[in-house]
């Protein structure tokens, strides 16, 4: 069986990962797969991606790196995904993994206007018609962990806006039925969001929010947290 590849473009911060793990095991554990079917591949590090015709189907993470920057890793790694959709893997972008997919297919990407959007929030679907095999069964309003100032302002002409934060009009785009991908973080667990929260305290003050009312708002979100399954799924079936 091919393996599922998490596309890692980026850690968790050093002061939540000594006790909260990395990226990549989140979202293993999140979509429940077992360790002998994942391959790891930190592209942030240099790290070489497999050919697409090697996997089953592909995550890609979130990042503390700023998408405007462009960094090489980044483009090589819109590159990859160019020919990822030319060959239909499944691919399930997130936060950054998001970014970089709208961008890779001929979106725009920019600073989030207001200042970081963070917490526990409530998604809005925009149309129950747009299922597929991931989104199936979705509630059109759910929970979902979020942290990110960067965002996608404009989505790919050929991608479908399927959901919406209060402040992000695109926390959720479809590009095909095996291609999504997330502004909201479906890995995150309440001790993730609120290790976040509390790492990010003066920044938030700093913007007029209230880091203690974020807080007494995070709650679990498992009905996101069940889209990382519903793909692994998908992949592996």
């Amino acid at each position: 069986m091919k393996p599922l590849l998490i596309i890692a473009t980026g850690v968790i911060p050093s002061k939540i990962h000594a006790r909260l793990h990395d990226f990549p095991q989140h979202f293993r554990l999140g979509a429940g797969v077992p360790v002998d079917q994942v391959r790891t591949v930190r592209v942030f590090a240099g790290e070489a991606l497999p050919t697409p015709q090697e996997v089953a189907g592909a995550f890609i993470t979130g990042s503390a790196a700023m998408l405007t920057d462009r960094p090489r890793w980044s483009e090589n790694t819109a590159g990859w995904i160019r020919t990822a959709m030319d060959v239909q893997l499944p691919l399930f972008g997130v936060c950054y993994g998001h970014q970089l997919m709208a961008h890779a297919l001929g979106g725009q990407v920019g600073a989030l206007q207001g200042g970081q959007e963070i917490g526990t929030h409530y998604i809005t679907r925009q149309n129950k018609d747009d299922s597929g095999p991931v989104l199936d069964g979705l509630p059109m309003s759910f929970r979902a962990h979020l942290t990110h100032q960067q965002s996608v302002l404009e989505a790919p002409p050929t991608a479908t806006i399927c959901a919406h934060s209060e402040r992000d009009p695109h926390q959720l785009l479809i590009y095909a039925d095996q291609a999504l991908s997330t502004q909201f973080h479906p890995e995150f667990s309440v001790a993730l969001m609120k290790a976040y929260i509390e790492l990010k305290r003066v920044a938030m003050v700093a913007e007029g929010q209230d880091p203690q009312a974020a807080l007494a708002m995070v709650h679990p979100a498992p009905w996101a947290r069940r889209l990382l399954r519903k793909f692994a799924k998908y992949c592996l079936s």
